[in-house]
Protein backbone atom coordinates (compact mmCIF):
# COMPACT_ATOMS: atom_id res chain seq x y z
CA UNK A 1 0.00 0.00 0.00
CA UNK A 2 1.18 3.49 -0.80
CA UNK A 3 -0.37 4.96 2.33
CA UNK A 4 0.39 6.25 5.80
CA UNK A 5 0.95 3.35 8.22
CA UNK A 6 -0.30 0.97 5.54
CA UNK A 7 -3.79 2.48 5.62
CA UNK A 8 -5.69 4.15 2.82
CA UNK A 9 -7.53 7.35 3.58
CA UNK A 10 -11.28 7.80 3.32
CA UNK A 11 -13.38 9.83 0.91
CA UNK A 12 -16.38 11.83 2.10
CA UNK A 13 -18.83 12.48 -0.73
CA UNK A 14 -20.40 15.55 0.76
CA UNK A 15 -23.38 17.74 -0.08
CA UNK A 16 -22.53 21.42 0.27
CA UNK A 17 -26.15 22.52 0.14
CA UNK A 18 -27.86 24.96 -2.21
CA UNK A 19 -25.73 28.08 -1.74
CA UNK A 20 -26.50 29.75 1.59
CA UNK A 21 -23.77 28.53 3.98
CA UNK A 22 -26.27 28.53 6.83
CA UNK A 23 -27.91 25.52 5.18
CA UNK A 24 -24.78 23.33 5.28
CA UNK A 25 -25.18 20.34 7.61
CA UNK A 26 -23.12 20.00 10.79
CA UNK A 27 -21.60 16.77 9.47
CA UNK A 28 -20.50 18.44 6.25
CA UNK A 29 -18.87 21.28 8.17
CA UNK A 30 -17.06 18.82 10.43
CA UNK A 31 -15.47 16.84 7.59
CA UNK A 32 -14.44 20.01 5.75
CA UNK A 33 -12.66 21.21 8.89
CA UNK A 34 -10.72 17.93 9.20
CA UNK A 35 -9.97 17.28 5.52
CA UNK A 36 -6.48 16.90 4.09
CA UNK A 37 -7.76 17.33 0.53
CA UNK A 38 -10.95 18.96 -0.77
CA UNK A 39 -12.18 18.48 -4.33
CA UNK A 40 -14.91 21.07 -4.81
CA UNK A 41 -17.44 21.88 -7.50
CA UNK A 42 -18.07 25.21 -9.17
CA UNK A 43 -21.31 25.91 -7.30
CA UNK A 44 -19.87 25.41 -3.81
CA UNK A 45 -19.99 28.62 -1.78
CA UNK A 46 -16.36 29.81 -1.34
CA UNK A 47 -17.04 30.56 2.33
CA UNK A 48 -17.30 26.82 2.97
CA UNK A 49 -13.70 26.38 1.85
CA UNK A 50 -12.59 28.91 4.47
CA UNK A 51 -13.57 26.38 7.15
CA UNK A 52 -10.79 24.06 6.03
CA UNK A 53 -7.37 23.87 7.66
CA UNK A 54 -4.83 26.34 6.21
CA UNK A 55 -2.68 23.43 5.02
CA UNK A 56 -5.53 21.52 3.38
CA UNK A 57 -5.14 21.04 -0.36
CA UNK A 58 -8.03 22.63 -2.24
CA UNK A 59 -8.62 21.36 -5.77
CA UNK A 60 -11.22 22.95 -8.04
CA UNK A 61 -12.95 20.34 -10.17
CA UNK A 62 -15.76 22.65 -11.15
CA UNK A 63 -18.00 21.74 -14.03
CA UNK A 64 -20.75 23.79 -15.61
CA UNK A 65 -23.44 22.53 -17.97
CA UNK A 66 -22.32 22.81 -21.60
CA UNK A 67 -18.74 23.77 -20.67
CA UNK A 68 -17.13 21.05 -18.58
CA UNK A 69 -13.58 21.80 -17.51
CA UNK A 70 -12.56 18.70 -15.56
CA UNK A 71 -13.64 15.27 -16.73
CA UNK A 72 -15.41 12.88 -14.40
CA UNK A 73 -12.63 10.36 -14.99
CA UNK A 74 -10.06 12.86 -13.73
CA UNK A 75 -12.13 13.57 -10.64
CA UNK A 76 -12.45 9.86 -9.89
CA UNK A 77 -8.74 9.22 -10.32
CA UNK A 78 -7.80 12.24 -8.20
CA UNK A 79 -9.94 11.05 -5.29
CA UNK A 80 -8.35 7.60 -5.40
CA UNK A 81 -4.84 8.98 -5.79
CA UNK A 82 -5.04 11.07 -2.61
CA UNK A 83 -6.89 8.41 -0.63
CA UNK A 84 -4.14 5.90 -1.47
CA UNK A 85 -1.66 8.36 0.03
CA UNK A 86 -3.55 8.03 3.31
CA UNK A 87 -5.31 11.39 2.99
CA UNK A 88 -8.77 12.22 4.27
CA UNK A 89 -10.53 13.47 1.14
CA UNK A 90 -13.72 15.52 0.94
CA UNK A 91 -15.51 15.49 -2.39
CA UNK A 92 -17.62 18.62 -2.00
CA UNK A 93 -20.68 18.89 -4.23
CA UNK A 94 -23.38 21.52 -4.54
CA UNK A 95 -26.79 20.49 -3.23
CA UNK A 96 -27.12 16.79 -2.44
CA UNK A 97 -24.57 14.39 -3.94
CA UNK A 98 -27.19 11.81 -4.94
CA UNK A 99 -29.67 14.17 -6.62
CA UNK A 100 -28.29 14.60 -10.15
CA UNK A 101 -24.86 14.94 -8.55
CA UNK A 102 -23.09 11.83 -9.87
CA UNK A 103 -22.33 10.87 -6.30
CA UNK A 104 -23.31 7.26 -6.90
CA UNK A 105 -20.94 7.01 -9.86
CA UNK A 106 -18.08 8.30 -7.74
CA UNK A 107 -18.94 5.97 -4.86
CA UNK A 108 -18.93 3.01 -7.24
CA UNK A 109 -15.49 3.98 -8.54
CA UNK A 110 -14.15 4.26 -5.00
CA UNK A 111 -15.55 0.85 -4.09
CA UNK A 112 -14.01 -0.71 -7.19
CA UNK A 113 -10.64 0.67 -6.10
CA UNK A 114 -10.86 -0.46 -2.50
CA UNK A 115 -11.37 3.01 -1.02
CA UNK A 116 -13.77 3.43 1.89
CA UNK A 117 -16.25 6.25 1.62
CA UNK A 118 -19.10 8.01 3.37
CA UNK A 119 -21.98 9.84 1.69
CA UNK A 120 -23.10 12.97 3.53
CA UNK A 121 -26.48 14.33 2.39
CA UNK A 122 -27.00 17.98 1.59
CA UNK A 123 -30.06 20.18 1.16
CA UNK A 124 -30.94 19.78 -2.51
CA UNK A 125 -31.53 22.94 -4.49
CA UNK A 126 -35.16 22.24 -5.38
CA UNK A 127 -36.24 22.08 -1.74
CA UNK A 128 -34.23 25.15 -0.80
CA UNK A 129 -35.19 27.23 -3.83
CA UNK A 130 -38.83 26.40 -3.23
CA UNK A 131 -38.63 27.45 0.40
CA UNK A 132 -36.68 30.65 -0.35
CA UNK A 133 -39.10 31.69 -3.09
CA UNK A 134 -42.27 30.93 -1.16
CA UNK A 135 -43.18 28.04 -3.45
CA UNK A 136 -44.15 24.91 -1.49
CA UNK A 137 -43.35 21.89 -3.63
CA UNK A 138 -46.29 20.13 -2.01
CA UNK A 139 -49.49 21.64 -0.65
CA UNK A 140 -52.67 19.94 0.48
CA UNK A 141 -54.73 22.13 -1.83
CA UNK A 142 -52.41 22.12 -4.84
CA UNK A 143 -50.01 19.18 -5.11
CA UNK A 144 -49.56 15.82 -3.44
CA UNK A 145 -46.65 14.69 -5.62
CA UNK A 146 -43.25 16.00 -6.74
CA UNK A 147 -41.22 14.90 -9.75
CA UNK A 148 -37.53 15.76 -10.14
CA UNK A 149 -36.25 15.82 -13.73
CA UNK A 150 -32.81 16.60 -15.12
CA UNK A 151 -32.93 19.17 -17.89
CA UNK A 152 -29.91 17.93 -19.83
CA UNK A 153 -28.02 14.76 -20.63
CA UNK A 154 -24.37 13.87 -20.05
CA UNK A 155 -23.57 15.80 -23.21
CA UNK A 156 -25.56 18.83 -22.10
CA UNK A 157 -28.45 18.44 -24.52
CA UNK A 158 -32.07 17.35 -24.30
CA UNK A 159 -31.82 15.74 -27.74
CA UNK A 160 -30.91 12.39 -26.28
CA UNK A 161 -33.43 12.42 -23.45
CA UNK A 162 -36.13 9.78 -23.44
CA UNK A 163 -38.73 12.03 -21.86
CA UNK A 164 -42.26 10.72 -21.90
CA UNK A 165 -43.73 14.15 -22.52
CA UNK A 166 -47.30 12.89 -22.35
CA UNK A 167 -46.62 11.45 -18.90
CA UNK A 168 -45.02 14.71 -17.77
CA UNK A 169 -47.88 16.75 -19.18
CA UNK A 170 -50.44 14.55 -17.40
CA UNK A 171 -48.57 14.59 -14.09
CA UNK A 172 -50.82 16.28 -11.53
CA UNK A 173 -48.13 17.24 -9.06
CA UNK A 174 -45.18 19.61 -9.08
CA UNK A 175 -42.41 19.11 -11.66
CA UNK A 176 -38.95 20.49 -10.93
CA UNK A 177 -36.39 20.62 -13.73
CA UNK A 178 -32.77 20.79 -12.63
CA UNK A 179 -30.18 22.28 -15.00
CA UNK A 180 -32.80 23.01 -17.62
CA UNK A 181 -32.84 26.77 -18.07
CA UNK A 182 -30.83 26.59 -21.31
CA UNK A 183 -33.53 24.31 -22.68
CA UNK A 184 -36.49 26.16 -21.20
CA UNK A 185 -38.15 26.80 -24.55
CA UNK A 186 -37.84 23.16 -25.58
CA UNK A 187 -39.23 22.00 -22.23
CA UNK A 188 -42.21 24.36 -22.20
CA UNK A 189 -43.09 23.78 -25.85
CA UNK A 190 -42.99 20.00 -25.45
CA UNK A 191 -45.12 20.09 -22.31
CA UNK A 192 -47.77 22.19 -24.04
CA UNK A 193 -47.63 20.08 -27.21
CA UNK A 194 -48.16 16.96 -25.08
CA UNK A 195 -51.29 18.39 -23.51
CA UNK A 196 -50.19 20.53 -20.55
CA UNK A 197 -52.26 23.69 -20.31
CA UNK A 198 -50.34 26.71 -21.62
CA UNK A 199 -51.72 28.58 -18.61
CA UNK A 200 -49.99 26.26 -16.12
CA UNK A 201 -48.04 28.33 -13.56
CA UNK A 202 -44.26 28.10 -13.79
CA UNK A 203 -41.35 29.78 -12.03
CA UNK A 204 -37.64 29.95 -12.74
CA UNK A 205 -35.49 30.46 -9.65
CA UNK A 206 -31.99 31.76 -10.32
CA UNK A 207 -29.25 31.59 -7.64
CA UNK A 208 -31.64 30.11 -5.11
CA UNK A 209 -31.04 30.94 -1.40
CA UNK A 210 -28.43 33.60 -2.17
CA UNK A 211 -29.06 37.29 -1.61
CA UNK A 212 -29.04 37.88 -5.37
CA UNK A 213 -31.71 35.22 -5.92
CA UNK A 214 -34.24 36.07 -8.62
CA UNK A 215 -37.65 34.50 -9.24
CA UNK A 216 -39.34 34.88 -12.61
CA UNK A 217 -42.90 33.56 -12.53
CA UNK A 218 -45.55 33.28 -15.20
CA UNK A 219 -47.27 30.64 -17.31
CA UNK A 220 -45.89 28.00 -19.66
CA UNK A 221 -46.77 29.90 -22.83
CA UNK A 222 -45.02 33.10 -21.72
CA UNK A 223 -42.19 32.16 -19.35
CA UNK A 224 -39.54 31.71 -22.04
CA UNK A 225 -39.89 35.31 -23.23
CA UNK A 226 -39.86 36.56 -19.63
CA UNK A 227 -36.69 34.64 -18.78
CA UNK A 228 -34.98 35.80 -21.96
CA UNK A 229 -35.90 39.42 -21.23
CA UNK A 230 -34.51 39.10 -17.70
CA UNK A 231 -31.30 37.46 -19.00
CA UNK A 232 -31.57 34.68 -16.45
CA UNK A 233 -28.42 32.60 -16.14
CA UNK A 234 -27.28 29.52 -14.28
CA UNK A 235 -27.71 28.02 -11.77
CA UNK A 236 -31.47 28.04 -12.10
CA UNK A 237 -34.37 25.68 -11.45
CA UNK A 238 -37.69 25.42 -13.26
CA UNK A 239 -40.76 24.74 -11.09
CA UNK A 240 -43.97 23.78 -12.90
CA UNK A 241 -47.35 23.43 -11.23
CA UNK A 242 -50.14 25.09 -9.29
CA UNK A 243 -47.91 25.53 -6.23
CA UNK A 244 -46.25 28.45 -8.03
CA UNK A 245 -49.40 30.46 -7.28
CA UNK A 246 -48.24 30.73 -3.65
CA UNK A 247 -45.08 32.62 -4.59
CA UNK A 248 -46.45 36.13 -4.15
CA UNK A 249 -48.17 35.30 -0.86
CA UNK A 250 -45.31 33.39 0.79
CA UNK A 251 -42.22 35.12 -0.60
CA UNK A 252 -40.61 35.92 2.77
CA UNK A 253 -37.08 36.08 1.36
CA UNK A 254 -37.87 39.15 -0.74
CA UNK A 255 -38.04 41.17 2.49
CA UNK A 256 -34.58 39.93 3.50
CA UNK A 257 -33.21 40.93 0.11
CA UNK A 258 -34.81 44.35 0.37
CA UNK A 259 -33.30 44.93 3.81
CA UNK A 260 -29.87 43.89 2.54
CA UNK A 261 -30.05 46.30 -0.39
CA UNK A 262 -31.02 49.13 1.95
CA UNK A 263 -28.05 48.36 4.21
CA UNK A 264 -25.52 48.55 1.39
CA UNK A 265 -27.14 51.52 -0.38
Amino acid sequence: MNAVNGQYGKVYITGAGPGDVNLVTLRAKAVVELADVILYDNLVNPEILSWARPDALRISVGKMPYCSVVTQETINETMVEHAKLGKQVVRLKGGDPLIFGRGAEEASFLKENGISFEIIPGVTSSLAAGAYSGIPLTHRDASQMVLFVTGHTKKGSTKGLNFDWKMLAAFEGTIVFYMGVKNLQLITENLVAAGKSPHTPVAVVENGTLLHQRVISGILSEINDQVAAAAVGTPALIIVGDVVRYHQELDWFADIQKQFKQQIA
